[in-house]
Order: C-alpha cells, then sequence, then structure tokens
C-alpha cells in the first residue's frame, strides 16, 4: 500500500534525524499495488489490439514492454519497464546513464507518466544522481498528492524511497561535453543559431505508449534533455501535455526531439485531442507538425521558412492504432504487437 503523508513525513524525518535510510518499497515494487490498478469495470466490453509504440531508441524496450502487457502486467509499468533499457544504457547519451550533461557537465534528467485508467500523472525534472528518472515519475504519481518535483527536492524525495544516487556522467560523455567545452568563445551564445554556430546543441530522448486489450493506455517520456543546456533548464518531456499525454478513452501521445517548440503547442495533448475529434493517429500527428511549424519563431526558420530542428511525434489510439510523424523525412519509430517487434516508417511534413 503507498505511504500516507503522515507516513512518510515519519519516516522522511527519522531518515534526517538518524542518517539512515528506512525500509520503503524498492524502485522495482513500485505500482504493484498503487496506482496502476485498473477502474474496475471500465473497458470490460471493449477490445483492442495490444500495442507499443515509441521512438526509435525504444525498439528493445516496446518488445519488452509488450510482452509484460501480453502477460497481465499494467500498461503504465510494463512501458516504463521498456524505458529503464534505454535509461540504464550507458551507451545511449539522451537518456539517464551517460546522458550529456548541461554546459557545466552536470547531467540533469527529466521524465513524466500518465496512467489512463486512474487519470493520474507524475513528473521530476533536473534531477541528478538517479538513473531512472521515469521510476521516480513513477514513485511522484503513486505515493504523494503532486504531479512534479524538481532538483534537489525530487533528488531528496527519490532517496527517501529508495533509489540509489550514483555518477551518471560516463567518460564519453565527458569527453564529448569537454570537447565542446574547448570550442567556446566570448563570440557564443545561446541564441546564436547561424550555420556556422560553435556550439552544437544535440537533443534526445525516448517516449513510449503502450494499449491493453481492454483499451487502457498509459504513456511515458525521459529523458537527459538538450545538451549543453543552461543549468536548469527544462524542457517537454516532464511536462503534462507536452513530453506525453495520455486519456483513456482516446489514445496517448510522445514527442522527442526540440522541446522548447513542443512546449509552445502543448503538442501531445494537442495531438490526443485531435483524435479525439476523430482524427487518425497519422493525421493528427501531421496537423500537430503543421502547428508546431505555425508557432516557430523567425529566427529558427531556414531561407524556406521550414524550422531548422526536427521533432517527432509517436501516437497510438485506444483501439491500438498507431503512428509516428515528423518534420522531416527519413525517420522511423518502434512498434510491438502481435506481429513482433519492428522500425516502421515514419509520415512527415517536409522532404530532406
Amino acid at each position: 500500500m503507498p505511504l500516507s503523508r503522515r507516513e512518510f513525513l515519519e519516516r522522511s524525518a527519522a531518515l534526517s534525524a538518524a542518517g539512515f535510510l528506512p525500509r520503503l518499497p524498492l524502485p522495482e515494487e513500485f505500482g504493484t499495488a498503487t496506482a496502476s490498478a485498473a477502474i474496475p469495470g471500465a473497458g470490460t466490453a471493449f477490445r483492442a489490439r495490444p500495442t507499443v509504440v515509441s521512438s526509435a531508441n525504444g525498439i528493445r524496450g516496446v518488445k519488452v514492454a509488450y510482452d509484460k502487457i501480453i502477460g497481465g502486467e499494467d500498461p503504465l509499468d510494463a512501458i516504463i519497464a521498456g524505458v529503464n533499457i534505454q535509461e540504464l544504457d550507458p551507451d545511449d547519451q539522451s537518456v539517464g546513464l551517460g546522458g550529456l550533461p548541461n554546459e557545466e557537465g552536470v547531467v540533469q534528467l527529466d521524465a513524466s507518466c500518465m496512467h489512463g485508467p486512474t487519470k493520474r500523472a507524475g513528473s521530476v525534472s533536473s534531477i541528478e544522481d538517479i538513473a531512472t528518472p521515469s521510476l521516480v515519475a513513477k514513485a511522484v504519481m503513486d505515493y504523494t498528492d503532486h504531479v512534479m518535483l524538481v532538483g534537489p527536492g525530487a533528488r531528496k524525495f527519490a532517496i527517501a524511497m529508495g533509489f540509489k544516487p550514483q555518477n551518471l556522467l560516463t567518460e564519453k560523455s565527458r569527453q564529448d561535453w569537454m570537447r565542446w567545452k574547448s570550442r567556446l568563445n566570448a563570440n557564443d551564445f545561446w541564441l546564436d543559431h547561424n550555420d556556422d554556430i560553435k556550439i552544437k546543441f544535440t537533443t534526445g530522448t525516448i517516449n513510449m505508449n503502450a494499449v491493453t486489450a481492454a483499451g487502457d493506455l498509459s504513456s511515458v517520456t525521459t529523458t537527459s534533455g538538450m545538451a549543453w543546456k543552461v543549468p536548469g533548464r527544462i524542457g517537454d518531456s516532464p511536462i503534462i501535455g507536452a513530453g506525453q499525454y495520455c486519456d483513456n478513452e482516446v489514445g496517448a501521445a510522445g514527442s522527442t526531439g526540440r522541446g522548447e517548440a513542443n512546449i509552445k503547442s502543448c503538442a501531445s495533448f494537442l495531438a490526443v485531442e485531435l483524435m479525439r475529434q476523430g482524427l487518425a493517429p497519422e493525421a493528427a500527428l501531421l496537423k500537430v507538425l503543421e502547428r508546431v511549424v505555425a508557432t516557430t519563431e523567425k529566427r529558427l526558420l531556414d531561407a524556406n521558412g521550414r524550422p531548422k530542428f526536427d521533432l517527432e511525434f509517436y501516437a497510438v489510439a485506444k483501439d491500438g492504432r498507431h503512428a509516428g510523424a515528423t518534420l522531416y523525412s527519413g525517420g522511423r519509430y518502434a512498434v510491438c504487437d502481435d506481429k513482433g517487434a519492428r522500425l516502421e516508417p515514419a509520415a512527415f511534413l517536409f522532404r530532406r
């Protein structure tokens, strides 16, 4: 059972006073009897095609999540297990362990999740030293009355909940940061987006969404954010309605790419709302991308009025229909259903 507010505060006080960590539920125990329980009777007459979709780097994770869903596990628990693979992979520099750091060489992570059956959500941002922020976001959802925790507060909460802090900066990411740092000069600043820009900002994330046979949906997004970012920068990933959004009556959607462009359009929320109005997932995602282009400031557009960045969206409807869409051609997304795990081409607005 989840801790009451009184129990949580008492245990936190005991931790501070005694200097040791009390026995709280371990990260792998989260969700076994908490918000992951479906609403009784919900969807009993509905039959969907179980489906998991994600960004392309989730190709291993979608299979893990799908197998767990087919085995009867809750969809949010399943997809968090899927994204944990990337969070704990030091070779994926877009998330978790080994994620690219901010301008000071510190890895700061963001994540958010939504659980369709219970209409609950959790989020963390700018959390340091914890490799699996997706699990911390779920802990916020399961064990607090809040939706988002940030910075030192998020880290303190995670440690109180049993997560073990560790150094997230791998040697590879440290070397990349040092190379970036060595190219800085007095003329570099954050709004410089000329072709000869000396500071290369990179983005990367994993989003995963799922629907069960009963039509229950969940979504999760986790990231290390924009590389070399200003410390404390918050992208779209931890923002409900931007980095991901889930409505158990309609579908789920999420995003990777330039978070600042996504935030201004509340794009994942918009995608789900367009599906609510009757658009198929692909059509909804393309409409969202059109909105992103329309709200992009001039300095980020090329001579043809096209964005200088890319942005990708992924969606699954309540019946199992799915899609991926990007600003530019060549993108792919991961999906797993009864046909197995695979990469499929994403729809796009512009041809490269």
